[in-house]
């Protein structure tokens, strides 16, 4: 019982030092620093019904579905953006992760910021979109 405790432990301590190691990922502040440096731009790939509830100040607004898709709202922020960083967000950054990995995966250099209550907590500026 105690070996198979103890190679469950040592499974999830992979799976975990293997995800962050795997996953580029900055804090909310490290973002805005980035993004009022111009460094980088700051992406919201929520749904649209997801953003009445209020946006990250700077953010772009490039839903996920859309990036998986027919890259309407897409096409042209990547294009302006080709030489800077994408830091993505989403509620809880579940999406954001796979938005920032399709992206990383096409050249692009891209992190995930975590979720929108993430950078409303931070006392990061917040608008309607």
């Amino acid at each position: 019982m105690k070996t198979l405790i103890l190679l469950i432990l040592l499974v999830v301590a992979f799976v975990v030092v293997k995800r962050a190691m795997a996953r580029p990922s900055i804090t909310a502040g490290e973002a805005d620093e980035r993004v009022k440096a111009s460094t980088a731009v700051l992406i919201d790939v929520r749904e649209p019904d997801e953003w009445t509830g209020g946006v990250a100040g700077p953010a772009l607004l490039c839903s996920l579905s859309d990036l998986r898709g027919p890259r309407a709202q897409w096409k042209t922020v990547l294009e302006a953006n080709k030489d800077k960083e994408l830091i993505l967000y989403c509620a809880s950054g579940a999406r954001s992760e796979v938005a920032a990995s399709i992206l990383r995966k096409e050249g692009f250099n891209a992190v995930n910021t975590g979720g929108f209550s993430d950078w409303s907590r931070a006392g990061l500026p917040v608008r309607e979109p």
